[in-house]
């Protein structure tokens, strides 16, 4: 792949760019469409059990693509990676405005789905290319807001499109955004590329493994508890026969060398805690807030905005101190924060004031915002340069993991906690921070 040496400051900055419009719109693509799902099942007279579906195909796609596309960045190369990606995304977003029917919106999404891993993958490896080594914290700090902000604030988002305009809009935004194809192909370094070979029962295990999980999880939330364990298991088997299979390929998807480091193993971990928590919060935190103080949802959306804003205020601090200071060290404090402010949310008074309301939160959003640019950081600089893409999908896995977890938790814990499910689901996340504490501490040693 093309190095650093060969970018002049503007192709550096124009290339950040088109990558930040990348992954800023793949992390809205998840986020965006929770809000119209009563609109899309009336415009198309169907369940709300089905709708749903044009989320859950979405992070399904997306997490059963990962893995495969990582694969192949060696032989198709970073730029072409990411370029197809976002075309891919552009198009199916396009596709999604205009489908005639739930199984084509749905499908739709699927293939955007898989256009946003590829800009996943390639977006963050890129970042390692683009930035000689004593900046790339810096660059790690923007790929975190790119990807933070947009999915925090989704709701808040479709709501205002939502508030003019009619719910196929939510994907026509995405379309002008696809003028950064040719300026990224413009700007970009060129590509060194590799033969690899094509392990198409990888990636047919990968496809049950990781899709049986999510979908799995999909069906938690709907009370088919039987069924959705059965998926869950399922899912599990597949991986087993996944992991057994690589071992024994000799240029596996899934990158055990990587994984044969512990700086880059346990950045993993801490990873999937984190966002594990980071879930539990998000999903929760609503029911608590219109349950427990009886707001409305804009007025739950501006309340809970001090996690995402402070959040854009650290992460870049976070790249500084990343220079100068161990991530393990930086990530520990960043998550410890994250557990104390989860865990005053957990004991709120009575009859709170707003105020105590966004304090709270704010400390949350510091402690995130402390997390997640140094442990990119580590995760994507533990390996060798060339394995950037590999780096990369598990990046992306270890995030679409950690979700997925937590969304499994928030159906499980709603479905037997009653009333007191959101305060449940906030000590679990509490939980998930602080044992992203212990594996983010273990990196000293």
């Amino acid at each position: 792949m093309g190095t650093v040496e060969c970018l002049t400051a503007a192709q550096r900055r124009w290339v950040m760019i088109c990558i930040l419009i990348g992954l800023g719109l793949s992390s809205l693509g998840s986020a965006i469409v929770n809000i119209a799902l009563p609109n899309i099942s009336r415009s198309f007279a169907s369940s709300d059990a089905a709708a749903v579906w044009v989320v859950n195909a979405y992070q399904l796609s997306a997490t059963v693509c990962l893995l495969p596309i990582a694969s192949l960045v060696g032989s198709l190369g970073l730029k072409r990676v990411y370029a197809t990606g976002l075309v891919i995304f552009v198009l199916a977003s396009f596709g999604c405005a205009f489908a005639p029917t739930l199984p084509m919106l749905v499908s739709a999404r699927l293939i955007q789905g898989a256009g946003a891993a590829g800009v996943s993958v390639a977006g963050m490896a890129f970042v390692r290319v683009v930035y000689p080594h004593h900046l790339v914290s810096k660059g790690f700090a923007l790929v975190a807001l790119a990807v933070a902000i947009p999915g925090a604030l989704g709701p808040t988002i479709a709501a205002a499109i939502l508030s003019v305009a009619k719910w196929p809009w939510l994907f026509l935004v995405n379309v002008p955004f696809g003028l950064a194809v040719p300026l990224f192909i413009a700007a970009a370094p060129p590509d060194v590329r590799s033969a690899s070979s094509f392990d198409l029962t990888g990636i047919a295990l990968n496809a049950l493994a990781f899709g049986l999980f999510v979908v799995g999880v999909g069906t938690l939330g709907t009370g088919d508890g039987p069924i959705a364990t059965g998926e869950i298991v399922a899912g599990l088997f597949f991986l087993g026969l996944f992991v057994r299979q690589q071992l024994q390929h000799p240029v596996p998807m899934l990158p055990f060398d990587l994984f044969r480091i512990p700086l880059f193993t346990l950045s993993v971990w801490t990873s999937i805690c984190s966002y594990a928590a980071q879930i539990l919060a998000y999903v929760s935190l609503p029911f608590l807030l219109e349950t427990g103080m009886h707001l409305s949802a804009v007025q739950t959306g501006f309340l809970v905005t001090p996690w995402p804003l402070m959040t854009a205020v650290t992460a870049p601090i976070a790249g500084r101190l990343a220079i100068r200071h161990p991530a393990s060290g930086i990530c520990s404090v960043g998550l410890a924060l994250l557990a104390i402010g989860l865990l005053l949310m957990i004991f709120l008074p009575t009859a709170p004031e707003k105020w105590d309301v966004a304090w709270r939160l704010a400390l949350c959003g510091i402690g995130f915002g402390l997390f997640q640019t140094p442990n990119n950081t580590a995760m994507m600089t533990a390996g060798p340069l060339g394995r950037s893409g590999a780096a990369s999908g598990m990046n992306a896995a270890a995030r679409y993991i950690g979700w997925s977890l937590g969304s499994a938790l928030v159906s499980l814990i709603f479905g037997l906690g009653g009333d007191h499910g959101a305060v449940s689901c906030l000590v679990a996340g509490t939980a998930f921070a602080l044992m992203g504490v212990a594996t983010s501490s273990a990196r000293r040693f």
